[in-house]
């Protein structure tokens, strides 16, 4: 289903089931001291509402930061590799032709295999960890004739630190997300948020309605927006491959 016309539907339900349970309140519901508890039901309001809009922004705050920053992450590690491979051509010939089918082979498994795992939030198979590890290899055991092959070696291995680096990020952006406990705090905060709105008299029903219905709505606009970022490389952040994808034509 598509992101955004999920997002309408969520929130139409939301607003629809919340403008429902205040007309039925207010309907069938007793009016006696509903007005004279206006003021201590908003006092509580304010504080429930209060914390949980703060969580919410938080969780937002810190989802979006670590999307930007997974994307950064991915061209850091992608760049890395094609710059290792660059600095391995000035190795003999027997290690740059390694250094690049590796590269190649470990962009190939980043693309093809992890990619559709870290979407899914899956485990990511250690194939690319043990691809990195005869990159190193390869390069550490290059033989150097001169000063300047042995800068290039050092020059190499440290890219491949940085790539190794990059690397781990990565994989531990897939599998970070929201916890259940953050998740129950906001659903609960918000239940609680709509349930003392609900308390609230007035002299206008319609308008205790439009505004369940929208508060209802901004709620579950909220908590679907955090659902869509928590992991960066799906749903409506969707971080693709594209670092990997333009290092791969550059090393081919």
């Amino acid at each position: 289903m598509n992101i955004y016309l999920g997002g309408v539907i969520w929130v139409g339900i939301a607003a629809v089931v919340a403008a429902a349970a205040a007309y039925l309140m207010r309907r069938f519901g007793s009016d006696d001291g509903r007005e004279e508890n206006n003021a201590a039901a908003g006092g509580v309001f304010s504080i429930v509402a209060g914390l949980n809009a703060v969580l919410v922004a938080f969780v937002l705050i810190a989802l979006f930061d670590a999307t930007g920053s997974a994307g950064q992450t991915s061209y850091r590690e992608a760049d890395g590799l094609v710059a290792a491979a660059w600095a391995s051509d000035s190795l003999p010939d027997a290690t740059k032709e390694k250094v690049r089918d590796l590269s190649r082979a470990y962009m190939s498994t980043v693309i093809r295999e992890e990619w559709p795992k870290m979407q899914d939030g899956t485990e990511v198979s250690s194939i690319g960890w043990t691809q990195l590890d005869q990159l190193r290899v390869t390069v550490a055991q290059s033989p150097v004739d001169d000063e300047w092959q042995t800068d290039r070696k050092t020059e190499a291995a440290t890219k491949l630190w940085e790539v190794y680096e990059a690397r781990q990020e990565r994989i531990n952006a897939s599998g970070n997300g929201v916890s259940s406990v953050v998740w129950f705090t906001m659903i609960v905060g918000s239940l609680l948020s709509l349930g003392l709105a609900l308390l609230f008299g007035g002299a206008k029903v319609r308008s205790h309605v439009v505004i369940m219905a929208s508060l209802a709505a901004t709620m579950t606009l909220l908590l679907y927006a955090t659902y869509q970022l928590q992991n960066p490389f799906s749903g409506g952040a969707r971080i693709g491959p594209d670092a990997f994808q333009a290092a791969l034509d550059r090393l081919r």
